[in-house]
C-alpha cells in the first residue's frame, strides 16, 4: 500500500501507486495517475486528468493539473501527462491543455523544474529540460530536449525552443530559437551557440567544428535565408547537428526565427 500522512486528501478514485509516498496535506484529485515510486512531500495539489509516470518527486506547494489560466478555457476535459524522474521544486505550476491546443500538455522525463517555474496549457516539454527559478512557458510553448531555460525568464506563447538551446536568465523570448543556440536579452537575440553545453554533453570537435562553420554562413549577411540555408545543407549533409538546425528552421511555425543583431552574425560565443 502506498505510504499515505493522514492528513493528506486524496479522492478514492484517483489511482495511486502502491510504492507511492504521500506527505502531510497533499490533496489529489479523483481523475490523477500517480506512479511507482512517486513522493509527494507535503502541501502539494495535484488535480485536473494529470497522469504522472514514475519516480517524480514534488516539493511543498506545487500545483499540478488544476484549470489553465486562460479565459478561452471552459472546463472541457483536458489533460496533463508527465514522465518519469522529474523533480518538480517549491510553488511550480503546471496546466492541462484547451480546446484550442491540442487539449494536452505534455512533460517528458529527468527534467528538472525549479522553484517558481510555470508550465503553461497545450505545452510540450522534452526530456532532460532544466527551467531554472521563476521561469515562465506561455501556451502553446515547444520546448525539446535538452534545453536550458534560465531564472526569470519568460517564452511566448507557440514559441519552440530547440534541443541544446540555452536562454539566458531574465530574457523575454518572442521568436523561435535554433537548436544549440544561445539567446539572451529582454527582448531575446541569438548570441551565439550553447558550445558549454554540447562539449559537456559529448558533442565530437568536428560536430562543434561544422556547427560553428555552418552557423556563421547561415546567419551572414549575404543572400536571403532561403538561400544560406540550402548551401548549409548541402554543405553539411553528414552533420545531425547541423541537419537539426536546418530541420528546425524548415518546420511549419508561426513565430519567426530569433536571429543575431547585425554586429553579431558571425559569433559563436558559448
Amino acid at each position: 500500500m502506498p505510504e499515505i500522512h493522514a492528513s493528506a486528501i486524496i479522492d478514492p478514485k484517483a489511482k495511486i501507486a502502491d510504492s507511492a509516498r504521500i506527505g502531510p496535506f497533499c490533496i489529489i484529485g479523483p481523475d490523477v495517475d500517480l506512479g511507482e515510486g512517486c513522493e509527494l512531500f507535503s502541501h502539494v495539489v495535484i488535480g485536473g486528468r494529470t497522469t504522472i509516470g514514475n519516480r517524480n518527486k514534488f516539493y511543498p506547494f506545487s500545483s499540478i493539473g488544476l484549470a489553465p489560466q486562460d479565459l478561452k478555457y471552459k472546463g472541457e476535459p483536458s489533460t496533463l501527462e508527465i514522465g518519469d524522474d522529474n523533480v518538480v521544486r517549491e510553488y511550480v505550476t503546471m496546466n492541462p491543455g484547451t480546446e484550442g491546443g491540442g487539449m494536452k500538455t505534455m512533460v517528458g522525463s529527468r527534467c528538472l523544474f525549479m522553484v517558481g517555474a510555470h508550465v503553461a496549457h497545450d505545452c510540450i516539454v522534452g526530456s532532460q529540460v532544466i527551467m531554472a527559478n521563476n521561469a515562465t512557458l506561455a501556451g502553446h510553448v515547444t520546448v525539446e530536449d535538452f534545453a536550458v531555460i534560465g531564472g526569470l525568464s519568460a517564452v511566448h506563447q507557440f514559441v519552440r525552443i530547440g534541443q541544446h538551446a540555452m536562454i539566458g536568465g531574465m530574457s523575454g523570448v518572442e521568436h523561435d530559437v535554433i537548436p544549440y543556440g544561445s539567446v539572451m536579452g529582454d527582448r531575446a537575440r541569438l548570441s551565439g551557440l550553447n558550445l558549454v553545453g554540447m562539449k559537456r554533453r559529448g558533442y565530437s570537435r568536428d560536430d562543434i567544428h561544422d556547427l560553428r562553420a555552418a552557423y556563421r554562413l547561415l546567419f551572414g549577411a549575404e543572400g536571403t535565408m532561403a538561400e544560406r540555408l540550402e548551401s548549409v545543407q548541402a554543405a553539411y549533409s553528414k552533420s545531425a547537428p547541423v541537419q537539426d538546425v536546418v530541420n528546425f528552421i524548415e518546420a511549419e511555425s508561426s513565430r519567426a526565427l530569433c536571429q543575431p543583431h547585425k554586429e553579431d552574425r558571425s559569433s559563436t560565443v558559448d
